[in-house]
């Protein structure tokens, strides 16, 4: 039963860590969402330990990635280890504790989707093509340089509902051919580092392929 007081405010309610994930193995945020406040100021604190370390500590950085997160820097970051990590809630009546979630940094690797995606109609040899160019997605307080990112690009005719997806390597460009002349396209392209998931696409890009002469 919750303890109520005369006022109908309790303790708050349970807090739930709904997302972790890492840009690039070397940092990485959890998320969560609180529960009823109480009806009171509610405080949210996160706890984590590492592996067998019987050792409790707490989130070192509530800011960086928002409102109800924990960033943890290089510093407090290793890719080889298991994070058991819990979110208490706490008002002046009590306190209530969120399930422990455990994270391996390397299966919650999500990079953020690549920037700059151009497109440019050329021909060669009498043959029309699109070159595609885009960079690896930014990061914050490490280098995008140290990062090998394998890239997809998808296209398709506007009007059209099936895209075209082309795995393109480790480039940051890539010569499509075979468009149809005088059709408007769109384009995006998504990446994943060598573990983990594919990012999101990212923003849609057009081009009208010019009619032949």
């Amino acid at each position: 039963l919750d303890f109520c007081t005369s006022l109908g405010q309790s303790y708050p309610g349970k807090p739930k860590i709904i997302r972790c994930r890492s840009l690039e193995k070397e940092t990485f945020s959890c998320w969560w969402k609180p529960g009823s406040d109480g009806g009171l100021p509610t405080n949210y604190t996160l706890f984590y330990s590492k592996d067998s370390e019987e050792k409790i500590y707490e989130c070192p950085d509530y800011r960086t990635s928002g409102l109800n997160s924990c960033y943890f820097d290089k510093n407090h970051t290793n890719p080889w280890t298991t994070y058991n990590i819990t979110v208490m809630a706490t008002n002046e009546i009590g306190s209530n504790t969120s399930d422990p979630q455990y994270v391996d940094v390397t299966s919650i690797v999500q990079p953020d989707a690549p920037v700059n995606l151009s497109l440019e109609t050329k021909t060669s040899a009498s043959i029309m093509y699109l070159w595609t160019k885009w960079s690896p997605p930014p990061l914050g307080d490490v280098s995008s340089n140290s990062h090998v990112y394998h890239y997809e690009l998808r296209l398709k005719p506007e009007e059209k509902e099936e895209w075209e997806t082309i795995s393109v390597g480790v480039q940051t460009q890539y010569k499509v051919i075979g468009l149809q002349a005088g059709v408007k396209y769109v384009v995006q392209v998504r990446c994943k580092l060598d573990l983990g998931e594919w990012s999101k696409w990212s923003s849609k890009r057009y081009i009208q392929i010019p009619r032949g002469e």
